[in-house]
């Protein structure tokens, strides 16, 4: 085999093999990235990360959502992450001011928590109503719900926040975690 065919031979296996790592790097990567995803969206790491087991997690467990003759329990991510990537990835960005945070001890107490709980709550909420509720309506539906079973306040506000066009969070703060101080 002339030298010119050699180089030629080498190149390709050397192409090949820097192709081989590189997919097998790539897959890593991205298994890497996923588990940290779905990580990150677990209740356990929500509160190992967050000053809230005395507050907003204790608050949880002693709602519907936690507890309910159905049995369903429903997990941080569920009300708090989009299932969809983009937005899911623009929720995480704006989770990691609660993270930047919690490491600069502006919310690492009950107290501190406290004395930010309402611009926090805010936050959500205009974020809830600048999605509609999207989160809710993983669960919960206008479609879905038999009004005829509901009290007698929801069989009247139901069909006319369908009317107006409100959103879960208009009508129904409060329903997993204790509202701030003074609230309106």
């Amino acid at each position: 085999m002339p030298d010119n065919d050699k180089t030629k031979g080498r190149k390709g296996r050397l192409t090949l093999a820097g192709l081989a790592v590189g997919l097998v790097a790539g897959v890593l990567l991205w298994n890497g990235f996923s588990w940290a995803l779905d990580y990150s969206n677990t209740t356990e790491f929500c509160v190992s990360c967050h000053s809230m087991n005395d507050t907003v997690y204790a608050e949880l467990q002693d709602s519907k959502h936690w507890k309910n003759p159905s049995g369903v329990r429903v997990q941080c991510a569920q009300c708090h992450v989009p299932t969809s990537f983009l937005p899911k990835m623009k929720r995480k960005i704006l989770a990691a001011n609660d993270v930047y945070h919690e490491i600069l001890g502006t919310i690492d107490t009950r107290e501190k928590f406290e004395d930010r709980r309402r611009v926090l709550a805010e936050r959500v909420w205009d974020y809830m109503r600048a999605s509609d509720s999207r989160e809710c309506r993983t669960c919960h539906s206008y479609d879905a719900m038999d009004v005829r079973n509901q009290t007698v306040s929801g069989r009247r506000k139901h069909p006319q926040a369908i009317k107006d066009g409100d959103t879960c969070v208009d009508c129904h703060r409060g329903v997993a975690h204790r509202l701030p101080r003074h609230d309106d």
